[in-house]
């Protein structure tokens, strides 16, 4: 007579065999497809982390940012994890209507803390996506700093490559379109997790949905169905807004979530726009 196994053992079993099933779809893919073309790097190129660029210097700003202060919410005060996030994403936008290169990336940065507590199972797009914040600091203090103020100076900088799609030309403007896509991702899964209703589908759903809709299209379908799996792992709604405002209630946490991800759909609109009229939203 064999032995019951108890009811949990199917759940555990489950729950340890997804991120073992990504661990292995990840290593077959890094397998056939090397780290620097997934970091945006052209073959042939020096590699595009130099050692010791220095930290970012995010510029403040003489006042309070208008729209980002509620009597409400002190997750986007300057302590807070949104805050912090928030504030260089919204200073990147300059009244000429550009995007300044410095304040975006350490948007990025903070947004990469914000992925990183989501799970062990997300180290990999994170890394991928601080290899490419890393890659762009690279050039915004390195020997040609001045052509890598903003979006704008390094597309006419670059110009040259863009124009006959060579990689190794641009590695500004590949890099800025590989986080360009990121970012979308990222603002529609936290505007349907913060809007999302009672009873509707959970946060794992929706981020899953958003990754359709922004980076799905550009992946090898390798990637496509480790992200899907990985979804299935994805934290519930109420562990996002604890990480988005820890100790906060939920009313006031789906607000402030809401609102930082308005402003990360301004920098997107604004960088499609400038990526548009550059003919660069196909560079890869």
């Amino acid at each position: 007579m064999g032995v019951a196994l108890p009811p949990q053992v199917p759940r555990l079993c489950l729950r340890h065999a997804i991120p073992l099933a990504i661990f292995a779809l990840l290593l077959l893919y890094l397998w056939t497809r090397s780290l620097r073309a997934l970091s945006g790097c052209g073959s042939g190129t020096q590699t595009c982390i130099p050692e010791g660029p220095p930290p970012l210097q995010v510029r403040k700003q003489p006042g309070p940012l208008e729209g980002l202060e509620g009597e409400e919410s002190q997750c986007l005060g300057p302590q807070g994890m949104l805050g912090r996030m928030v504030r260089p994403f919204h200073a990147s936008m300059n009244p000429e209507g550009d995007v300044e290169l410095s304040q975006y990336l350490a948007g990025w940065r903070e947004l990469v803390r914000f992925l990183i507590p989501l799970g062990s199972i997300y180290a990999f797009a994170t890394s991928e996506a601080f290899a490419k914040v890393t890659a762009l600091e690279a050039l915004v203090h390195g020997p040609e700093a001045a052509h890598y103020t903003s979006l704008a100076t390094m597309v006419a900088w670059e110009h040259p490559g863009i124009a006959s799609r060579d990689s190794a030309r641009c590695p500004g403007s590949l890099t800025m379109l590989l986080l360009h896509r990121a970012l979308r991702w990222s603002q529609l899964c936290l505007h349907r997790v913060a809007t999302g209703t009672l009873g509707g589908p959970d946060a794992g759903a929706q981020c899953s949905d958003a990754y359709g809709t922004a980076l799905a299209p550009h992946h090898p379908w390798l990637v496509r169905q480790a992200a899907h799996l990985a979804f299935l792992a994805f934290p519930g709604r109420s562990r996002l807004l604890e990480l988005a405002c820890p100790g906060a209630r939920e009313a006031e946490a789906r607000a402030a979530l809401a609102r930082a991800a308005g402003t990360l759909e301004d920098v997107y609109n604004r960088t499609q726009t400038l990526l548009a009229e550059r003919g660069l939203l196909e560079l890869a």
